[in-house]
């Protein structure tokens, strides 16, 4: 009887070689354009480095006559409006992104998604732009100067309401902050939980538990890691 031919031919290991070596270069690409970011960056400051020091870091004097500069107060700028930025965009995001994935109805959660995801691509020199012309304005007026005028006299906070009458500040550039960035947040978590498989949470309200019991015992211990890379 003559051999019979395979119906099949089994897979060789040549693709899945070339494969890992693709994805091997592509991340070798990635470490190298960082480090070529790091290298370009020290390369490009060390004239600056040696002449002032790392002492420009924690120096608040800015004197560009006379060639002394300081970075702290732009750092501290830096520091106060993302904390102020991630202690308002958080909790909203953190908000839409579970209204989306589990409380919105099926009607609504298609275009307040897209809406959503249209607000995370829009530049940010956009909504800078709307902050400095449009916000600022309107949050001086309304907000800035009553509010201020109670709140002054408190340490810290009153510092939140100094600045300029027409609303360029501290808490207002944490709030332009904060509206630019709620979009990219809520995207990212609601991304995240709805990786929460459908059969834990249909079990879960199967045996009597509420909406709030679970998102707080099954959606966020799931999506955890998720969240926190996020």
């Amino acid at each position: 009887m003559a051999a019979t031919k395979p119906a099949f031919t089994p897979p060789g290991k040549k693709g899945d070689m070339i494969f890992s070596a693709l994805v091997k270069l592509a991340a070798l690409i990635v470490l190298l354009m960082l480090g070529g970011i790091i290298v370009s960056l020290i390369i490009s400051s060390w004239p600056s480095i040696q002449k002032f020091g790392f002492a420009f870091l924690w120096t608040k004097e800015w004197d560009a006559p006379n060639e002394i500069f300081g970075a702290l107060v732009p750092i501290y700028g830096t520091l106060v409006t993302s904390f102020i930025a991630l202690l308002i965009a958080v909790p909203v995001s953190f908000g839409i992104a579970l209204f989306l994935t589990e409380l919105s109805p099926a009607w609504l959660k298609r275009p307040l998604g897209i809406a959503i995801e249209l607000l995370a691509a829009i530049p940010s020199i956009v909504y800078g732009m709307w902050g400095l012309f449009i916000f600022a304005p309107l949050f001086a007026t309304y907000f800035q100067e009553p509010v201020g005028n109670v709140l002054s006299t408190i340490p810290f906070v009153g510092a939140l309401f100094a600045g300029p009458a027409f609303g360029i500040g501290i808490l207002a550039a944490g709030v332009i902050l904060a509206i630019m960035i709620i979009p990219y947040i809520a995207a990212v978590m609601r991304d995240v939980f709805e990786q929460t498989p459908v059969m834990m949470k249909e079990s879960a309200y199967g045996i009597g538990c509420t909406t709030w019991e679970v998102i707080w015992r099954i959606v966020l211990p799931f999506t955890k890691n998720g969240v926190i890379g996020g």
